[in-house]
């Protein structure tokens, strides 16, 4: 059996270390070699959700399967591969179609057999339940603190002088693109501290202003 092994990590921070990375390349391999397979590659995506397929590792690891480069497509655990019970479908379905095998260390079932493909599906819908329980979860916890009061986000750190000259450009009927090229022409930082400035980035301190009592009303163009 050729197998292509596919590892991923969803923050910048797990990528940045490898530690999850490598610990999945020494699961895939510890088990090709024990089953005697011949893993050809590791594919990875260090960084990405695994709320859909628009990675771009995953689209190397399908291109491979669906080119017979490889027998198995192998992750160290389910979620590894997708937390969308649609997306998973679908894949499957693919495999089934294309004559390869999607095999999750973390699950006993044998994708290859009706009875296995089963209780893979039933993995993968537990998948997709924890992650929408989790944005239920996140969501709830930001409308209770909308709620009481508390002012959610990143916090503007302009200086009065940027905001009144930028109140100022837009009172002389300045567009905002107009409004943004001249502070980036200017070098002047964002309330970010970002080193550029957009026509929406302009747009926002021109509504911060408005709520904290200037008169220029915002517009959109």
């Amino acid at each position: 059996m050729r197998v292509v092994g596919y590892v991923r990590v969803s923050t910048e921070e797990q990528a940045d270390s490898r530690a999850g990375l490598d610990a999945q390349r020494a699961a895939i391999a510890a088990e090709a070699q024990r089953r005697g397979w011949t893993l050809v590659d590791v594919i990875e995506d260090a960084g990405y959700s695994a709320k859909d397929l628009r990675r771009p590792g995953i689209r190397v690891a399908l291109e491979a399967m669906a080119s017979g480069h490889a027998d198995v497509l192998i992750v160290a655990k389910l979620d590894r591969l997708s937390r969308s019970l649609v997306d998973f479908a679908g894949l499957m379905a693919t495999a089934q179609r294309q004559g390869w095998a999607c095999l999750a260390l973390d699950t006993p079932a044998d994708p290859t057999t009706p009875m296995g493909e089963a209780m893979v599906s039933i993995m993968a819908t537990f998948a997709q339940l924890e992650r929408r329980l989790i944005g239920q979860r996140t969501r709830d916890g930001l409308a209770a603190k909308r709620a009481a009061g508390v002012r959610l986000g990143r916090r503007s750190e302009l200086p009065v002088t940027v905001v009144s000259r930028i109140v100022r450009e837009r009172a002389e009927g300045r567009s905002l693109r107009a409004i943004a090229e001249h502070l980036n022409a200017d070098s002047v930082a964002t309330g970010q501290g970002g080193k550029r400035w957009y026509a929406s980035s302009v747009r926002a301190a021109l509504s911060a202003a408005e709520r904290n009592g200037a008169s220029t009303p915002v517009q959109t163009v």
